[in-house]
C-alpha cells in the first residue's frame, strides 16, 4: 500500500494518523480548535513529537474545549508549565489560551469556526497538487489566513503553521498523488 513519502512507516501511531486522520475534511469546531493548539505547539518541532503528546494536550487543555480554555488564568498557566505531558513553552501555552478566546469570537461572528475557515475555499477542499514534489511550506492561502487570524488577535499561527493546519484538517488535500488516501478519498 503506497503512502505519502514523508511518512515514517516504522511508527504505527504515525501511520494510523496518516491513514485515518490527516487530510480528512473537518467540520467540527472542537476538532478545529484541537488542531490549532497542536499545530501551534508543533512550531519548531516535528509533528511526531506533538502526536506522541496528544493525549497530554487533550487533558491539559480540557478536551480541547475553547469555552473552558478561554477561562484559564495565570495559576493554570503555571500548572501547565509544570506538566511534562505537553511542550512546556510559555508562549505556546499562552497562545493556546488567547486563541481560545479569539476562537469563541470567530464562532460568535460567523456562527462557527468551521463556517469561517471553509469560506476561504468556498466550502470545498483544495486539491491542486499535480506533481510528486513535496508540498509547499506556505501558500498564498495560508499567508492570507494567517494575516486575517493575526488581525483577529490569534497568536503563534504564522503561514507555515496555518498551512500545516489546512493540510491536517483536509481543507487542502496534499497526499502524494499515488498515496492510497488520495486515491480512496477522491
Amino acid at each position: 500500500m503506497k503512502r505519502c513519502k514523508w511518512l515514517d512507516t516504522s511508527k504505527d501511531d504515525y501511520v494510523r494518523y496518516h491513514d485515518v486522520e490527516w487530510g480528512v475534511p473537518v467540520f467540527d469546531d472542537k476538532v478545529f480548535y484541537e488542531f490549532l493548539v497542536l499545530e501551534s505547539a508543533q512550531a519548531g518541532l516535528s509533528w511526531y513529537t506533538i502526536l506522541k503528546r496528544r493525549e497530554g494536550y487533550r487533558k491539559a487543555f480540557s478536551g480541547f474545549s475553547p469555552d473552558v480554555v478561554s477561562k484559564y488564568d495565570n495559576s493554570m498557566i503555571e500548572e501547565l508549565m509544570n506538566d511534562s505531558s505537553i511542550i512546556r513553552n510559555r508562549a505556546k501555552i499562552e497562545a493556546a489560551i488567547n486563541n481560545a478566546r479569539c476562537f469563541l469570537e470567530v464562532q460568535e461572528a460567523y456562527g462557527s469556526f468551521s463556517n469561517f475557515i471553509w469560506s476561504y475555499v468556498d466550502g470545498h477542499p483544495l486539491d491542486k497538487r499535480t506533481i510528486e514534489d513535496m508540498p509547499p511550506a506556505t501558500t498564498t492561502l495560508s499567508d492570507n489566513i494567517a494575516k486575517d487570524l493575526k488581525k483577529l488577535g490569534f497568536k503563534f499561527l504564522g503561514s507555515t503553521t496555518i498551512y500545516a493546519f489546512l493540510q491536517a484538517t483536509g481543507i487542502v488535500n496534499d497526499h502524494d498523488l499515488d498515496c492510497h488516501c488520495r486515491l480512496t478519498r477522491n
